[in-house]
């Protein structure tokens, strides 16, 4: 096929951007590219997929040798991984490519180097310095951004980046991909949702090989194409090429790049390709595939097609191709040895990049503030503080369900964002929390802040992988090169008749993720500091609101200025005492400091220490206040069995059992959901009768 000849699309292609427009059949001729197919680029790219291959045979052999651990192929995805990066802009463009995407990545300009340097897991590995398996991709200078093993979840990030893309108006594109089977993940389905709604310069490039490990497309995929599936969404423009074909594909993707960058929105791109071999090297495809079909792969290999349509132009001679060959060969040997000679990380860096600096070693000596503004509840207090940093920060970004207005937030915590900062700085999600923690953790990839708010806490969990595996994970995973800040508003907790579904405390949990800083406050003015503080920080944040004390007038305060900022990890002592220590947080504060009056009417002198953050936790506090009363009780409102409470137990045990005179007690909710009859309920959670019965027992001692 000669590059002048325009593309016919075979296998099809549709435009979806207005229902006015005719759907052109299976036998619509695409126009031919601007972007001419030199015989220099054909040749270019011909070496890569060499390159691609011969690395994937070098690494296969240096697992054999106990120098590599694990080994994912991109063997057969050569020709459409080239033609993809042929026509981005390295450096300019994102991409997030998937772990078979190498020939992508060395198109792009990564090198053999740097991908031997991840695989025998030295420190110098550009993208994980020894973090991450082979295959997970990465390099900041040409905005590869660090990739994970999950299946699905880039898809979300990279519609954050596209985002962020289109706000700053540059004309960057983003690339995501990843096989046709990760594509039967919902989150793939709503970020199609997403970009295709606000036109969003992506490319979802779907390498489609027919396996997904074992399982074939047909058991995957309604109509076994993802190209069928996602014909009915409108703005997205879609093509079918086959990927085994190096000039096909090429204009495919700058078809969809030109697209991109003149603000039509996303395109999705299935590249049917081979897979000729297992998915991984802990996988044996002849236990479910037949010879007969790796037979008919091997018969579409894109390096014999490509070698053969260039000898035909006259481009390559057999002689140069044997040339090429040898000498890619002696160059990914030498790639090998000099990664070799590269040393192994440092055990001592260990827990480096799991956060940021902004909440480390806060001020201890700082005093508390005496604050002069009138007096706010909690809920405007956090209002004032969203519009005061968005004053602050122009690249501050608010959304989520409800939060525009007229509802500014089903408890009015956003209200006013939309109309003072405009729906391109605080508009509404989709219904839908892994889009928004997903979206959120591109743009704060791409240096946006934003502060997404979930509803409520029970419903973030269709959001955890990207909480736990991804957002939590990006500083470390890349070592320290991508980080993703932001802040996570949610609702949390009991108290309101809310039932099982909108009573739930979530940081028990979310306490057990290396990499996300936790706040939880019991007041406005704690409110207002921690969350421009968390704003303002690098770290991933979840700034949990007890939803039962918004209103409360004793949650109530004077409000802070504009300037003031609550440093993370400083407890506070609500109430001084002398007899035992109860730590508490959130809405237990209050409980805790009624039960500490009533015991002071017996004599008992109560000391109250409200941790305020629970990542980082104020411990030098917490042991100060034990050391001084010996008898300690923790006080939560989550479920007693794996809440934080059996953490800071086991710490004070540790730090404080020569100070101790007594048990160390907790109270917490009983071990059941949260019902909705108000008997059932206080039945249930903690309250000032659990914590005087507890502070009565310890007395005791």
């Amino acid at each position: 096929m000669s590059p002048r000849t325009p593309l016919r699309q075979q296998l099809g292609r549709t435009k979806g951007a207005d229902d006015s427009m005719a759907i052109p059949n299976a036998e619509t001729e695409v126009q031919e590219s601007p972007a001419a197919l030199s015989k220099e680029k054909l040749l270019a790219a011909y070496r890569t997929m060499l390159m691609g291959r011969r690395i994937d045979e070098k690494h296969l052999i240096l697992l054999k040798q106990g120098k590599s651990f694990f080994h994912i192929g991109g063997s057969g995805h050569e020709a459409a991984q080239t033609a993809a990066a042929s026509a981005l802009k390295p450096g300019f463009d994102y991409s997030f490519p998937y772990y078979r995407d190498l020939s992508f990545c060395l198109e792009l300009g990564f090198t053999p180097k740097d991908y031997f340097l991840s695989a025998l897991h030295r420190a110098d590995d550009p993208g994980t310095g020894g973090r991450q398996m082979p295959g997970h991709f990465g390099r900041t200078d040409l905005r590869i951004i660090t990739q994970s093993s999950p299946t699905g979840t880039q898809y979300l990030q990279a519609v954050g980046v596209a985002m962020g893309s289109k706000k700053e108006g540059k004309g960057e594109v983003v690339y995501v991909s990843s096989g046709e089977g990760s594509t039967s993940e919902g989150e793939f389905f709503e970020a199609i949702n997403w970009a295709a709604r606000e036109a969003l310069p992506v490319i979802f490039f779907i390498q489609d090989n027919k396996f997904a490990i074992s399982v074939p497309v047909a058991q995957q995929t309604a109509g076994g194409s993802v190209y069928e599936v996602t014909k009915g969404f409108k703005g997205l423009e879609r093509y079918n090429v086959d990927g085994t074909d190096f000039q096909e594909t090429y204009r495919a993707v700058t078809e969809a790049v030109d697209r991109a960058r003149t603000g039509g929105g996303p395109t999705l791109i299935v590249a049917n390709v081979v897979r000729l071999l297992p998915h991984s090297s802990s996988d044996d495809h002849r236990k479910y595939r037949t010879k007969e079909d790796l037979e008919l792969d091997k018969a579409r290999d894109p390096i014999p097609k490509m070698a053969a349509w260039l000898e035909e132009e006259g481009y390559l001679s057999k002689e140069d191709a044997s040339a090429m060959a040898d000498d890619v060969r002696a160059q990914v040997d030498a790639a090998v040895e000099e990664a070799e000679s590269h040393g192994l990380p440092d055990p001592a860096t260990v827990t480096m990049h799991v956060y940021g600096k902004a909440h480390v070693n806060p001020k201890r000596e700082m005093d508390e503030v005496e604050h002069k503004g009138k007096k706010v509840v909690m809920v405007d207090a956090i209002n004032h503080a969203l519009h005061e940093e968005m004053e602050r920060n122009d690249r501050m970004l608010v959304f989520g369900e409800d939060v525009a207005d007229g509802k500014g937030g089903v408890f009015t915590a956003t209200k006013g964002l939309s109309t003072k900062f405009g729906p391109e700085r605080a508009f509404n999600s989709p219904l839908a929390e892994a889009s928004i923690i997903g979206v959120a953790v591109g743009l704060g990839l791409k240096g946006w802040k934003p502060v997404p708010e979930i509803q409520f806490g029970d419903y973030i969990w269709p959001g955890f992988m990207q909480i736990r595996d991804e957002l939590a994970m990006m500083r470390y995973r890349s070592n320290g090169t991508w980080p993703a800040p932001m802040v996570i508003r949610v609702p949390v907790g009991g108290f309101i008749h809310g039932g099982h579904y909108h009573s739930q405390c979530i940081e028990g949990f979310m306490a057990h993720i290396p990499g996300i800083r936790l706040a939880f406050p019991s007041t406005a003015a704690d409110a207002k500091g921690l969350l421009k503080s968390a704003i303002r920080g690098d770290d991933p944040v979840i700034f949990m609101e007890h939803k039962g004390i918004y209103r409360q007038g004793y949650a109530s305060s004077p409000e802070p200025d504009s300037d003031y900022v609550l440093p993370f990890g400083l407890a506070s002592v609500r109430r001084e005492g002398t007899d035992i220590s109860v730590i508490t947080y959130g809405a237990m504060v209050q409980k805790s400091l009624e039960a500490a009056r009533k015991m002071k009417e017996k004599g008992v002198s109560v000391e109250v220490v409200d941790l305020r953050t629970i990542n980082p936790l104020d411990q030098d506090t917490v042991f100060e206040s034990v050391r001084k009363t010996s008898k300690v009780l923790i006080v939560h409102e989550d479920t007693l069995t794996a809440g934080f409470g059996g953490e800071l137990a086991a710490l004070i045990s540790e730090h404080c059992f020569e100070s101790l005179d007594g048990p160390v007690l907790r109270v917490g909710a009983l071990d059941t959901p949260v019902p909705y009859s108000p008997p059932l309920e206080n039945a249930m959670l903690p309250g000032e009768k659990k914590i005087l019965e507890a502070l009565d027992r310890l007395a005791g001692y």
